[in-house]
């Protein structure tokens, strides 16, 4: 009868229902333990994915070429090549795949090369099932048309030159991954609008971006100013003091001409980074940070580090992804859009 739906008919509807939620969500994992792909393939699954395994880099290729995935989990090294190898046949097939490197503190390179060629992130191993489902996030399915806010576009000038495009590519590039990144540059070339950029493109858009100019710090209050410090900690400290890392908790921190910065207090900071915690100053009770930092400076660092001005061990953390950035004279085809820009910027005061 016309009107009436059989329950042939709704079973029918409820199949390709799923069926075209599971395409929304096809994974491959390629990795070489075979256990542990079984185990992460399992608790995908009951998350809501399709999980298909492959343990060599031919099978990957022969997994891609048959079936549509939207996302990769990807070993760097396997039995007949690297992850890498899956990576770029993926997004010669399909430029859209969400990709996610998992990889061991050793392999920090290779996971900043992972993302220079298209994967979203990275992921230390072992794995957290939290933050891999995070990474893995529906709102981030390839193709979903997700709104976006201006915010960025009307603070901020792109340019139309090659160089410009270049550098807004990596700006969006290296954002929504939690890498370290040294912006270099001359003095002027507006390195601290490319952290601010770095952070609203971020999925921590909407919480603290504190800039700190290191240049202005004295030897005697940097740590002060950005480790805190308690009551009585030194002669002058009346009251206890939040400093600049744990304000900026949660979100990002910019430290420009970071390689002002004493001896002593580039250590702490390469405490921050290695452990994410902290110790006010006089203190002794740490505070867990979640936070990123993002360094600046017009110095030569590897040339610092050759004087024993700048540790080594702090460069290699902060330089997880560099980012140089070129002076206006170098890109002569924006100058008229920066006229324009500031005209208009002035135009509304």
């Amino acid at each position: 009868m016309a009107g009436v739906f059989t329950p042939a008919f709704l079973c029918l509807c409820i199949f390709f229902f799923t069926l075209r939620v599971d395409m929304n969500k096809r994974l491959l994992i390629v990795d070489d333990d075979v256990a542990f792909c079984q185990l992460l393939a399992t608790f995908l699954s009951k998350n809501g994915f399709e999980v298909e395994t492959a343990h060599h880099v031919y099978e990957a290729k022969n997994k891609l070429s048959q079936v549509h995935f939207q996302f990769l989990l990807l070993d760097y090294r396997l039995p007949d090549g690297n992850g890498l190898e899956v990576l770029t046949a993926a997004k010669a097939l399909y430029s859209e795949v969400l990709a996610i490197v998992m990889t061991s503190f050793n392999d920090i390179r290779t996971a900043v090369k992972a993302i220079q060629l298209g994967a979203k992130n990275y992921i230390i191993k072992p794995i957290n099932p939290d933050e891999l489902l995070m990474q893995l996030s529906v709102d981030e399915i390839p193709g979903k048309k997700v709104l976006q806010t201006n915010i960025v576009s009307t603070q901020f000038v792109q340019g139309k030159s090659a160089l410009s495009v270049k550098l807004h590519e990596q700006i969006k590039l290296i954002a929504n991954t939690e890498l370290s990144v040294i912006i270099e540059g001359e003095s002027g070339t507006g390195k601290e609008n490319i952290a601010r950029q770095i952070h609203q493109y971020s999925s921590r858009a909407n919480k603290t971006f504190m800039a700190v100019d290191c240049g202005t710090l004295s030897e005697n209050l940097a740590g002060s100013e950005l480790f805190g410090h308690v009551k009585g900690a030194f002669t002058g400290a009346i009251q206890a003091k939040k400093g600049k890392l744990e304000e900026a908790n949660g979100g990002t921190i910019f430290l420009d001409e970071i390689g002002n910065l004493s001896y002593d207090v580039q250590i702490k900071l390469l405490r921050v980074i290695q452990e994410r915690v902290m110790t006010p100053i006089g203190g002794n009770k740490e505070v867990n940070l979640d936070i990123r930092i993002i360094a600046a400076t017009n110095d030569d660092l590897k040339q610092s580090i050759k004087k024993g001005s700048f540790r080594e061990d702090l460069y290699h953390r902060l330089n997880e992804f560099k980012i140089e950035v070129p002076p206006l004279r170098q890109r002569k085809e924006d100058f008229m859009e920066f006229v324009d820009y500031f005209l208009h910027d002035s135009n509304t005061l």
